[in-house]
This record gives C-alpha cells, sequence and structure tokens, in this order.
C-alpha cells in the first residue's frame, strides 16, 4: 500500500471538496490499485474511488480514459433523456484539476478518482440464479444504452484483444517455435485446437456485416455489476478499462463461459467440470430482456456461439503461454498453464454438446 500522505498528495488533484479524513485500500481488484476515500465521518459525506491505472497492462492510460469518459456520458444522457437520475446508474468521472481525466505524479502513475457508488455490491460468487439474471440484466442495460453509440469513436485500447482469428495464428506460430520444449508432450491438445480454426472466425469474419460493431466491455465478470442493496437489482456496470469495439457476442458469451462453469477456472481434476443450464438460462433471460429491441435477431440467434468462442480463446491463450514457456498468465506452480487450458478444454467440450439445447433456448425467447 502506498503511505498515506502520498495519498492525500494525489487526491489534492481531483476536485473532491475538501481532504479525506479516512482512506481504505479496496483489494477486489487485480490489476489497478485502488483505495477509497471517505470525506467525513458522517454516513452523508460523500466519498470517492480513486485509482491508480496500471500501466504495464494499459499502455495508454490517456486513450483509455477518453474511452471511459465518452461512454459514461452517454450512458448518462441515455437516462437523462428518460428522466431517471444517472447519478448511481453509471460511473462518475472527477476530472483532475489539470482539466483532464487524469492526473501523473512525479513518479509517472497514473490516476482517476470517480464517485463511490453507495449502497451497492459487486459479488464475488454466484449466490443464485437470480442474482447471475441481474448480472444478465446489467450488462445487457449497459448494451442497450450504448446501442447508438459509434464504437469506432473508442480507441482499442488492447489491439485484437478478442481477434480470435489471430490468437489462432499466435497460437500455431508458438507451436511451430516451441520455444519451451514442450510441444511433443501435448500433441492431443494441439489437435483439439487445430481442428477447431473454423470456430475461432465465426464471429470475427461476421463483424461488419452478419454481425454489428458494438461497444464492448470485455470483462463481463459478475463482480464487474454493482446489484443495489435495498431491491437486489442490477444497478452500475463498472471496471470500464477493457471497453473496445467488438461484437455483443463476446460479452455474453464471456459471462456465461466465466459464470456457468461447475468448477474453478484452474480445477485440475476435469471430471468436476461441467455447464450449469440452470445459470444459462438465467443470465440469458436477463440478458435478451434487458436488450430486447436493440440486438438483432440475428445477435440474439448466434448468442451461444460467443460461450464456444471465447471459451476456447481463453483455453488457446493458456496453452500458447504454456509453450511458450509461461511468459505472459502469472503460474503459481509448475504446467499451471497447461492445467488452465485443459480445464477450459473440458469445459468447451461440454458447451458444444449443450449448443443445440441452447440455440433452441434463445429461438424461443426470440419467438416470446
Amino acid at each position: 500500500m502506498i503511505d498515506h500522505d502520498s495519498i492525500l498528495a494525489v487526491a489534492s488533484h481531483f476536485d473532491l471538496g475538501g481532504t479525506p479524513v479516512a482512506v481504505k485500500e479496496l483489494t477486489a481488484g487485480n490489476i489497478n490499485v485502488t483505495y477509497r476515500l471517505d470525506m467525513g465521518e458522517d454516513k452523508t459525506a460523500p466519498r470517492y474511488v480513486l485509482q491508480r491505472i496500471n500501466t504495464v497492462a494499459f499502455k495508454d492510460p490517456v486513450s483509455l480514459m477518453e474511452n471511459i469518459g465518452l461512454v459514461t456520458a452517454h450512458i448518462r444522457q441515455s437516462y437523462e433523456a428518460e428522466g431517471i437520475d444517472p447519478a448511481r446508474r453509471v460511473l462518475n468521472i472527477v476530472p483532475a484539476d489539470n482539466g483532464t481525466l487524469l492526473y501523473t505524479d512525479p513518479e509517472g502513475g497514473a490516476w482517476r478518482a470517480y464517485g463511490f457508488v453507495e449502497d451497492a455490491t459487486a459479488y464475488n460468487a454466484i449466490e443464485s440464479a437470480a442474482l447471475f439474471r441481474e448480472a444478465g440484466v446489467g450488462f445487457g442495460e449497459f448494451q442497450t444504452r450504448l446501442a447508438d453509440f459509434p464504437a469506432e469513436k473508442l480507441t482499442e485500447t488492447i489491439p485484437g484483444f478478442h481477434n480470435t482469428a489471430r490468437r489462432f495464428e499466435t497460437f500455431m506460430a508458438s507451436v511451430e517455435k516451441d520455444a519451451a520444449g514442450r510441444v511433443a508432450s501435448v500433441a492431443e491438445e494441439i489437435e483439439f485446437f487445430t481442428s477447431r480454426k473454423a470456430l475461432m472466425s465465426s464471429i470475427v469474419d461476421r463483424l461488419g456485416g452478419e454481425l454489428p460493431l458494438r461497444v464492448t466491455h470485455n470483462d463481463t465478470k459478475l463482480n464487474n455489476v454493482l446489484i443495489d442493496d435495498e431491491t437486489g437489482k442490477a444497478l452500475c456496470v463498472i471496471d470500464l478499462d477493457t471497453v473496445m469495439p467488438g461484437s455483443a457476442l463476446y460479452d455474453y458469451g464471456d459471462a456465461v463461459r466465466y459464470g456457468a462453469c461447475t468448477a474453478a477456472e484452474d480445477e485440475p481434476d476435469t471430471s468436476k467440470i461441467g455447464f450449469d443450464m440452470e445459470l444459462f438460462r438465467a443470465f440469458t433471460e436477463g440478458f435478451v430482456s434487458a436488450t430486447a429491441g436493440n440486438l438483432t435477431d440475428t445477435e440474439i440467434k448466434l448468442l451461444p456461439l460467443g460461450i464456444a468462442v471465447i471459451t476456447c480463446e481463453l483455453a488457446m491463450r493458456f496453452m500458447t503461454d504454456y509453450l511458450d514457456g509461461d511468459v505472459y498468465f502469472k503460474t503459481a506452480y509448475e504446467g499451471h498453464n497447461l492445467v488452465r487450458a485443459r480445464a477450459q478444454m473440458k469445459l468447451l467440450t461440454e458447451v458444444e454438446a449443450k449448443m443445440e439445447e441452447m440455440y433452441a433456448f434463445v429461438e424461443g425467447l426470440l419467438n416470446k
């Protein structure tokens, strides 16, 4: 943790209306360093979130914040046009005293501030199908509020992040190079991915044509939707660092891939890995209901494809890193990336076995 006085020094460069009386580090996130700033002892005193952006992961924080500024402004205007108070429905950026959305400290650290969304919870575990349905509503509402936003205005803060066809080429290059001398020991796994080359192009090849280019969140975990403590309803989508142009299928697919899996992302016992259809149905109902009239019929019909593509992409990324010698993902033990890859491969086979059932379900929602 950065020392208290240094945090207060950074905070002084934002229009907070005073000096914080308390600072608390928030440790839920894995990328940025985050603090809550309490402006008074009284519960009615405002609170803020102060974050130092990880400039190793995000090399262009200026463009990143420009993206967030454009997207949050659009969402806010959308709510205001309907007479809905946007205060707790969208992140509120506090500008820095230099007139921009960022403050850069003397060491080059990039900082930003948001208003703290009160009386809301970011859940780390799916406690019920109803909760996962609300996550679907939250991410669906995010799509709806940005349906008329020109996605091409956004900068790709991580170029080619979900270009799965390019990811496949990168994987094959790693197989060819065999940097860590591991190719011979994973011949079956390599065949698993090469047999799915067409799958890895199935969304990319449709983008801009059959599938419209949209604003995508690209990190649709459950804890990136704040749930209202009083109503239990989805309130606000947070962690907008990876907002970029893409397909709605990416966001939907990643959320269901993560949420409907019956085991951890790195479960070594693949017999424990399955795909929970109740959770799939819950999230899908929420997502489709919240995007009604905004996604095209083709997008809705193809939603299950997003689950398969994103699951395959992640499995292949883990395998690529394993072949490269574990240079990208942090690993806890020898062979961790291989365990991760095999876990996602097993999940993909479970997803593929249920594709027909999933397609029938979304078709039924479309025809309601």
